[in-house]
């Protein structure tokens, strides 16, 4: 006998928003894996093609009220609006946030030859063309409302900047070539002092992957620099790649750097998780060897391992590609914690320690995910959460901040740096869309 169909009940929405708002949607401890994601991925064979994949969903920013989509239980809205192109978010101690305005710096040799060419125009209509402002904003909500009240250019100048960190009175920025030290005290509203280099970064004029990034060691005296490769593979040479697709650890009493972990294609997210206090970092993987290879990943960095680029992925797996291999490199490449599906571009990385969230949340990473070009579907184009436990991630991801793709493939933002707020707000920084978005509990806990 046919049982009838199940009727909806009227709680369902309410029970819906009540397992957001207490973190239910956090604790799916039972839910899937998807593909490309998780600890273990099942990895598919690589695939070739004489003509890559080239699907860029073109870039036509948020007309109107429009805004991204967040779960039931939270609420988006603008903190900030008509930036020029915001990529990366640092909280000062006083709540002040400084957000990185910033483009590619000019890379006239990597524009050259037809797949060049091809990319500029693909970077065009992703919405990532044009000069870069090159300097870093201030953005202060007084009055604690959840809006930017003031704005004023912080740092201005500057070559492409990326990364910043705090220490003590001590101001870091990350150009594209250098990471540079300002003076700083707590409440001003600008920098007038020139900048004093700490530190030479790869640059010159390929810089392919030219975001740096830098964060500071919980007891300060320690700096990690990121520095992410000069091709996708390695085609340029050995010699090109000097110094990158690395974490380098900089000492900052002596001066003193070190490659702290290499291998690591393209690192550009870095934070610490409390417990245990190691340091992690969001990487993307290469390209080309089709629709679901290779995954982006998340990973605990261990000082002195090496992840495998050029020569291998997600461990062990060799790439055929790379002229001449490498087996003693591939016998030693270590496989990253978590992986993030493939050419999702997952760049923005923060733990969540505040308070505002759902319990279940705490100590958590949202992830930043630019979103893909070598892809058919798109993959990306949100923000997702993944739970930890114990120091590991303990669970599937969750979309968490999403709508940026619309039903046509038109992508009306993209996500990129995030971060926690001193109200324990999670902010983001949408370099398309022009905008830093700001998610909030629609309850107080």
């Amino acid at each position: 006998m046919t049982k009838p169909p199940t009727r909806p009940t009227r709680c369902a929405p309410l029970l819906l928003a009540l397992c957001a708002l207490c973190g239910g949607a956090a604790a799916q401890s039972g839910a899937a894996m998807p593909p490309g994601f998780g600890p273990n991925p099942a990895l598919p064979p690589p695939r070739q093609s004489l003509i890559p994949t080239i699907n860029v969903a073109p870039a036509q920013p948020w007309q109107g009220d429009a805004k991204p989509v967040v779960p039931p239980g939270f609420a988006i809205g603008a903190y900030a609006r008509h930036l020029e192109h915001p990529r990366w978010l640092y909280v000062l101690p006083n709540g002040d946030v400084l957000v990185a305005e910033t483009n590619a710096p000019p890379k006239p040799d990597d524009a050259k030859g037809i797949k060049g060419a091809i990319m500029k125009f693909q970077m065009k209509k992703a919405g990532a063309a044009g000069g870069s402002a090159n300097r870093i904003t201030l953005l202060r909500d007084i009055d604690a409302n959840g809006v930017a009240k003031t704005r004023t250019v912080f740092l201005q100048g500057l070559n492409s900047p990326f990364g910043m960190a705090l220490v003590g009175q001590d101001l870091y920025v990350a150009n594209a070539d250098a990471l540079l030290r300002f003076p700083y005290q707590e409440g001003q509203t600008a920098i007038e002092a020139p900048g004093v280099k700490v530190m030479d970064l790869p640059g010159g004029p390929i810089n392919h992957h030219w975001t740096k990034n830098v964060v500071a060691s919980p007891d300060g005296a320690f700096l990690y620099v990121s520095v992410g490769s000069n091709s996708n593979v390695g085609e340029r040479g050995v010699e090109a790649e000097a110094g990158r697709a690395a974490i380098w650890q900089l000492e900052r009493a002596s001066g003193k750097a070190r490659v702290f972990a290499s291998g690591l294609r393209n690192p550009v997210g870095m934070a610490w998780q409390a417990h245990g206090g190691a340091l992690w970092t969001s990487v993307n993987e290469r390209d080309e060897l089709g629709d679901d290879l290779v995954p982006d990943y998340m990973t605990s960095v261990k000082d002195g391992a090496f992840y495998g680029w050029p020569y291998s992925y997600f461990g062990q797996h060799a790439d055929a590609r790379v002229k001449p291999p490498r087996p003693d490199l591939v016998a030693r490449a270590i496989a990253p914690d978590y992986a993030l599906g493939a050419h999702t571009a997952s760049l923005g990385l923060a733990f969540y320690d505040g308070k505002l969230f759902p319990a279940t949340y705490q100590g958590g990473a949202f992830v930043g995910q630019h979103g893909s070009w070598n892809r058919k579907p798109h993959s990306g184009y949100k923000v997702i959460f993944v739970p930890f436990a114990d120091g590991q991630p303990s669970g599937p991801p969750q979309d968490f901040v999403a709508g940026f793709l619309d039903n046509d493939g038109v992508a009306r933002g993209r996500p990129v740096g995030v971060a926690v707020d001193h109200a324990g707000a999670l902010l983001l920084a949408d370099d398309v869309g022009n905008v830093v978005w700001r998610v909030t509990p629609t309850a107080p806990r």
